[in-house]
């Protein structure tokens, strides 16, 4: 037995969709504009997972140029059937809604390569796959709804998808609009057939504080769908926001070895009732069943902070153990870059990197030269380790990032032949204010240590050469960052970056380390 503290992923990972293939468990998340795109886990006890690979991992798979925060990739869901990994996912252009639209990927291996996309030609967000015993294929997914009754009421729509022309066929019918009655954004919908009965999960309420978790049944596939008397069968606003987890929702069922039951979906802790700086992440609750119904969490009514999983491993050492565990390495899946291969721009070198500036600033919806991880704690310590040869025009830097119009940034300039002036900014809605700044003498290849001190809603920008002391330039508050401030549907990035107003800069960073230290 195993006792697994939520969240089971920390940090962004939103809209978890989980399947069970044997003795392993895979799941991947959303990850809108980042790359690459859509990360595979997998574990063995729902309690320890290791990323194995991504969905989307080569330039021209997917084309995200221009694609402003917050777009990108929502809410893919993952099956296996008939030995192949399949995968539907929907594109999103938040300021283009000719753009993109929902797709399918398919591959032997959940660690890839995955197919290019087979798109699909439907309307709306977060598609599902349903493999019936019969051999049929259900496609379903959320719409606005065609003929509202109520501002942002939405449909779950289900139609049969024919695998060998690669298109959806037949009659589609219209199966659900919310349990509740002006129910908005009924959506993140699952089909399941369960001792002949077919049943479908679906969230509401937004997903944001009054996300919740609702469920119906039906003989019939295509319905109709009878609602549970108790939805909504999950949620958190009941709990005010003295809670400290709000945003219950977007749930995916999976059945363990051992035959019990399980559900994974995303939710928000919070700091301060309203804001929670690590996003949207990925949760584990027990399902079991009760006349006809699944209930989520029995005896509480709540996702637990720790779940007990009788068939769960006790944590496990690696075959090599990492003699320092805060470095995040250069060859970690955990880095990211925006709507592009990092390969553009940086190359790597030992545990670290070397970066090549472009003239892409982290203010555009494009690729600038930017790393990242995203933050998974509420008190962390990062520090990044720099060597920096810049003229007038170049700027490198650690950033905090919600996007382009929102984030936090400690900028390396030059200042002089041996000098750099270190800037803490603050951009806000697209406005730039200096929080702080320093000026530090530098010889040539010399390291300059950049830090992040983050206690919660505090950020701490410091940094220090040589052998003296570190010192602060600039603090914020990470809740004037996070998504329940700003909008969209991230959480923070932590990362580092290089630009430069010369084209072809011959500017040279390089990271030597980059250190994540839970505090």
């Amino acid at each position: 037995m195993s006792l697994v503290a939520n969240p089971i992923i920390p940090g962004c990972h939103p809209d978890p969709s989980i399947c069970r293939v044997g003795d392993y468990y895979y799941l991947v998340t959303s990850t809108f504009e980042y790359f690459p795109g859509l990360p595979i886990y997998r574990s063995t006890d729902l309690a320890h997972w290791e990323q194995v690979g991504s969905v989307v991992s080569r330039a021209g798979q997917l084309d995200f140029d221009g694609i402003a925060s917050s777009g990108g990739l929502y809410a893919p869901t993952l099956r296996h059937h008939d030995g192949m990994f399949w995968l539907v996912c929907t594109l999103v252009d938040r300021q283009d809604s000719a753009r993109g639209g929902s797709f399918l990927m398919t591959s032997p291996d959940p660690a890839g390569p995955w197919s290019d996309p087979t798109w699909l030609g439907v309307d709306g967000i977060d598609p599902s796959l349903f493999f019936d015993d019969d051999g049929r294929v259900w496609m379903h997914g959320t719409r606005l709804a065609q003929n509202p009754r109520w501002h942002d009421q939405t449909e779950v729509w289900v139609r049969e998808y024919d695998p060998d022309a690669h298109e959806l066929v037949g009659q589609e019918h219209v199966i659900w609009s919310g349990a509740l009655n002006g129910a908005v954004w009924a959506e993140g919908p699952h089909i399941y057939k369960i001792d002949g009965t077919y049943f479908l999960v679906a969230a509401e309420g937004r997903t944001e504080f009054a996300h919740a978790v609702s469920v119906a049944r039906s003989a019939s596939v295509v319905g109709p769908y009878v609602g549970n008397p108790a939805n909504p069968v999950l949620t958190h606003r009941n709990l005010g926001r003295a809670a400290a987890v709000v945003g219950v929702g977007h749930a995916d069922l999976v059945q363990a070895v051992d035959g019990s039951w399980w559900a994974v979906l995303l939710a928000m802790r919070a700091d301060g009732g309203r804001h929670y700086m690590l996003g949207r992440e990925t949760f584990l609750a027990p399902v079991t069943w009760e006349d006809g119904w699944p209930v989520f969490c029995a005896g509480i009514g709540r996702v637990p902070e720790a779940v007990n999983v009788p068939f769960g491993a006790e944590p496990r050492r690696p075959a090599i153990q990492n003699t320092d565990p805060a470095l995040i390495r250069s060859t970690d899946l955990r880095w990211t870059s925006l709507r592009r291969p990092a390969a553009e721009f940086a190359t790597r070198v030992g545990d670290g990197w070397r970066i090549h500036p472009t003239s892409t600033s982290m203010t555009e919806p494009g690729t600038p030269a930017f790393l990242g991880v995203r933050q998974q704690h509420m008190k962390v310590d990062v520090a990044a380790t720099f060597t920096v040869s810049l003229v007038d025009g170049d700027e490198a830097g650690i950033i905090v990032r919600q996007s382009e119009q929102d984030q936090l940034r400690l900028a390396l300039s030059a200042a002089g032949a041996t000098r750099l002036a270190v800037e803490g900014i603050h951009r806000r809605a697209g406005a730039e204010s200096v929080l702080g700044t320093r000026e530090i003498s530098i010889q040539a290849g010399q390291p300059v240590v950049l830090g992040l001190h983050i206690r919660e809603r505090d950020y701490v920008l410091t940094v220090r050469t040589g052998g003296d002391p570190e010192v602060m330039v600039a603090s914020a508050d990470g809740g004037m960052l996070d998504s329940a401030t700003v909008g969209g549907f991230l959480g923070l990035w932590l990362g580092v970056y290089a630009t430069s107003m010369h084209p072809g800069s011959a500017a040279d960073v390089g990271i030597e380390r980059f250190e994540y230290s839970p505090a």
